[in-house]
């Protein structure tokens, strides 16, 4: 029994002193001049972002028409996250740029638009006016006649 305490005694210590360290200030050498770490660091620019707000403040494409970027059950606002195909009913889940998930199936509205169809990679939505919208899972969309 006191041998397992010796070894234990001996790790522990050996341990203790590989935690114990100086606080050193690291230094760059680059040529001629010696940069201190903490003078790397108040050169470099850090971009304004918030890491938890998404992708709220960018917009994926700088042509959407104007009345697409104010309404909010826009397709514009949302990425295609998944599809369910099934023998009798099919889903989508979107995800808007705040994160929240919606899951609509085939013949309900995404505001003015009806989601008819999908297929292996994209969800096909009907507008007002007869046209349709594409969605692929690169957050491309395409306005067609005829799908």
């Amino acid at each position: 029994m006191n041998f397992f305490k010796i070894i234990f005694f001996i790790i522990f210590v050996t341990f203790s002193f590989v935690a114990i360290a100086d606080n050193h200030d690291l230094t760059e050498t680059s040529g001629d001049q010696t940069v201190s770490s903490s003078e790397m660091l108040d050169e470099e620019e850090v971009p304004l972002n918030d890491p938890f707000a998404g992708n709220e403040g960018q917009n994926r494409n700088s042509n959407i028409p104007e009345e697409e970027q104010e309404d909010e059950m826009s397709l514009y606002n949302f990425k295609l996250a998944g599809l369910i195909s099934g023998k009798n009913y099919s889903y989508i889940s979107l995800v808007n740029s705040g994160g929240e998930v919606m899951t609509i199936t085939i013949g309900q509205y995404l505001g003015k638009i009806k989601f008819v169809d999908l297929r292996l990679t994209e969800a096909i939505f009907q507008k007002e006016d007869e046209t349709y919208l594409i969605l692929d899972f690169n957050n491309q969309i395409r306005e067609a006649n005829e799908y």
